[in-house]
């Protein structure tokens, strides 16, 4: 028997709209017309989204759907947690795969060690958890 995949991951509102956490909220109504638009004329890019958990069908229920969740601040809130953690845990995947040093962010390469430092550096903290710089 298959396991079926946390619905927290694959039917987040994020996931299904194709939208970062940190978009507002005009911009995520705006994707979410749009991708009503695209499933309306049968569109074939509009049809799935990707999740942690792999691809997922992509209906005009399910677009309506994550619209009304994240139009409430409460639940909106916990759809970016979810989102930002399965995010992060898949770029630290990915990065663990690749062979990254995960204290820095991708942008910045690995610096060469030196008898002068004083262990890794915080400089990609903020990129490893998802926090915004202020």
């Amino acid at each position: 028997m298959a396991a079926t995949p946390p619905p927290r991951f694959a039917h987040n509102p994020f996931f299904v709209l194709g939208a970062e956490p940190d978009r507002p909220r005009v911009e995520l109504e705006r994707e979410g017309q749009k991708l009503l638009g695209m499933l309306e004329l049968g569109l074939r890019s509009a049809a799935t989204y990707a999740t942690p958990t792999g691809p997922e069908a992509r209906t005009p229920e399910a677009v309506r759907a994550a619209l009304a969740e994240l139009r409430a601040p409460e639940k909106r809130l916990l759809h970016e947690l979810w989102a930002s953690f399965a995010r992060a845990e898949a770029d630290a995947d990915a990065s663990a795969s690749a062979g990254a040093d995960p204290f820095r962010s991708p942008a910045q390469p690995s610096a060469p060690k030196s008898d002068d430092d004083e262990g890794p550096g915080i400089a990609g903290a903020f990129a490893l958890f998802g926090w915004r710089r202020p």
